[in-house]
């Protein structure tokens, strides 16, 4: 790829962005710009290239959830869909024949829920690509989970990290040490707050063969979703995201500089289109307001990000139609442009273009080879998940007493403290506060909104040293978020915690309790006026007084710290550090202390005059959420509430 400065691009980005034309309302046409696209005749004297691509793949190697196994197309048929098995028979037909194919993804592939990929450093998913043979990715936000050294150094490059053998570079299907992607990620617009310089490569020029030894150049932009910065999943305090259609406008215009005639834009973030996969009605979303007024000179954009199927034609600023497309999720769609350049310009004849959603169906005979790889991971997995890496002495339960504590809830919240004092991993390339430990842990284990990190009780059984192994340790606590560390003032603190009460729709007082860690003891009378529930005299952290024009540093999950489980007042905090995701170091946490014991309790109290009142004074408890089988099933449940609703996704 032809390389130029990032400052010079960024510098660019930031001026380019007002240049959009006005929005249009507009419905979809068929996918096919004209009846000619569809005749194979109409290829004659052009050069003939097919760009397959598939989107959100999350790791579900072996099939989708039941909720996503099952695609409606028109007139109502259904498929049963998803499988990298089945995907790899499906592609070695559709690119039968093809001189010029691609095949790529607007993002999200790893950094998924199914366990095989989830617990073994996403090693699976990307031994899967490699073989299914992906040209060039995307980066999607969950891309950027765990952290952008680790997208470079581990997931591309394959380079080990601290852990090698237990948490990383396991041995594939073939036995070989994991060597990374044989496939390069890209994005224009997610750029490094310090030095202000993509993270990333922001666009790739690819070649086709023309007639005549001729060989054509084509460009391919891509985006990350704004804002992935600040997403729970992906919370990077050293990463910022720019705006999309000044990125996208000024890689197109560098692109034609470069005597690039034909254009594709891949963007990790979507649109709704109607119900039917291969087609497109009523479209509304950021990527659909993306594409009606993005540079004409892009002459296709693929969507993702927001999980749904479409295909359709939408016209540019200039009136000419281009396909704008959403291949689903889960593995369930291979999507399939085809463009048509012009040998002597390399540009593309738009009115002969044309793209069409293939159903991942599995009625086809899987590809032994995948299905290799996704066996070999799945015993794997199921092994490594077996192994026993500590013990308990006692059990950890959810109930919740009637100031709001629970067993499990204590042991958590001395976990995060734990991991925040942990040094990062060796690839953890965000910024570290000069004081990026912590005083204290504040942990959600009820909240109004969302779901709790704890997703199971861990309960001891009748050995004096209950052995617990991975899986069980992994499947309690957590769905893939980091913990983070940050700077608050003593007031603020105080502010969180008056924010566990507050009145529901009825006028009924309700409590969301925060768990607290161990070197933290204070009492509260929910009875008492409102913003002095809790009084700073009555806060101790390490036996002294809550000082509230003190600073302190509080760990927390960074769905609490961006306030999407009902604690704003934490959002008014500085010099964040972002600590390993909570699936990573809970286990972390139970392998070094060895063997669980009984944590203290009696850390938060109800002040005894409460007592003089009918019980429930200290307000209605907000029940800790029943458990759901695997993780991390908070995000997905919030996603799949985004989606029916029409709302941009949480991820």
């Amino acid at each position: 790829m032809e390389e130029f400065g990032r400052r010079r691009f960024l510098a660019r980005a930031a001026g380019a962005a007002g240049a959009a034309v006005g929005v249009k309302a507009l419905t979809g046409t068929p996918a096919a710009a004209t009846p000619a696209a569809d005749d194979a005749a109409s290829a004659a004297g052009y050069v003939d290239v097919q760009l397959l691509h598939i989107t959100d793949l999350h790791g579900y190697l072996s099939a989708p959830p039941a909720r996503d196994a099952v695609l409606t197309g028109a007139g109502g048929r259904t498929y049963t869909v998803g499988g990298v098995a089945y995907m790899a028979t499906h592609l070695a037909r559709l690119r039968a024949g093809r001189a010029n194919s691609f095949f790529f993804a607007p993002g999200d592939l790893f950094s998924g829920w199914e366990f095989p990929a989830f617990t073994l450093a996403d090693e699976p998913t990307i031994e899967a690509l490699n073989r299914l043979g992906l040209d060039f990715a995307t980066a999607g936000n969950h891309e950027f989970d765990r952290t952008p050294g680790f997208l470079r150094r581990h997931m591309e490059e394959g380079l080990p990290y601290d852990g090698a053998g237990a948490t990383n570079t396991f041995p594939d299907s073939g036995g070989a040490p994991f060597h990374g992607a044989d496939f390069r990620y890209y994005s224009a617009n997610a750029v490094s707050t310090a030095s202000g310089e993509t993270v990333l490569p922001p666009y790739n020029i690819e070649w086709v063969d023309a007639p005549g030894g001729q060989r054509l150049p084509i460009g391919f932009i891509h985006l990350t979703a704004t804002g992935t910065e600040t997403f729970g999943n992906s919370f990077q305090p050293g990463l910022t995201t720019l705006d999309q259609l000044a990125s996208a406008n000024l890689c197109a215009a560098r692109l034609k500089s470069l005597g690039v005639g034909a254009i594709v834009l891949s963007m990790h973030d979507g649109a709704v289109a109607g119900s039917d996969f291969d087609s497109g009605s009523e479209p509304s979303g950021p990527a659909y307001e993306l594409a009606l007024r993005v540079s004409p000179d892009i002459d296709a954009i693929v969507t993702g990000h927001w999980h749904y199927a479409f295909n359709m034609m939408l016209p540019d600023p200039d009136g000419r139609p281009r396909p704008f497309v959403e291949a689903g999720c889960h593995g369930q769609i291979i999507g399939e442009i085809t463009l048509r350049l012009d040998p002597a310009t390399g540009t593309v004849v738009r009115a002969l273009t044309s793209s069409v959603n293939h159903p991942n169906t599995r009625d086809v005979a899987p590809d032994p080879v995948l299905k290799e790889v996704v066996d070999h991971w799945t015993g794997f997995a199921q092994r490594h998940g077996a192994g026993v890496i500590g013990r308990q002495r006692a059990s950890f339960q959810r109930r919740l007493s009637a100031a709001g504590e629970s067993t499990m809830g204590n042991l958590v919240a001395d976990w995060a403290l734990w991991a925040a004092r942990q040094a990062p991993d060796s690839f953890d390339t965000s910024p570290r506060p000069a004081r990026s430990g912590a005083d204290l842990a504040l942990i959600a284990i009820a909240p109004r909104a969302g779901r709790s990190v704890i997703n199971t009780d861990l309960l001891a059984g009748p050995a004096l040293d209950d052995p617990v192994t991975f899986e069980r340790a992994w499947r309690a606590v957590g769905y893939g978020c980091p913990l983070v560390s940050v700077e608050v003032s003593g007031h603020r603190l105080l502010e969180a915690l008056e924010q566990q009460w507050a009145l529901d729709a009825s006028g009924v007082l309700t409590y969301a309790p925060l768990a607290v860690s161990d070197n933290v003891r204070y009492s509260f009378d929910a009875a008492g006026p409102v913003g002095n529930r809790v009084a700073p005299g009555d806060v101790l952290l390490d036996g002294l007084p809550l000082r509230p024009e003190a600073s302190y540093r509080v760990v927390t999950t960074s769905y609490t710290l961006t306030g999407q489980d009902g604690y704003p007042a934490l959002g008014d905090h500085r010099e964040p550090a972002r600590h390993r995701r909570d699936t990573d170091s809970f286990p972390a946490y139970v392998a070094a202390l060895g063997t669980l014991e009984a944590v203290s309790t009696g850390r938060v109290s109800v002040k005894p005059a409460a007592f003089l009142d009918p019980p429930g004074r200290e307000g209605r408890l907000f029940p800790p959420a029943d458990p759901v089988p695997g993780v991390p099933a908070p995000v997905a449940a919030e996603e799949e509430a985004a989606r029916d609703a029409g709302r941009r996704p949480v991820c």
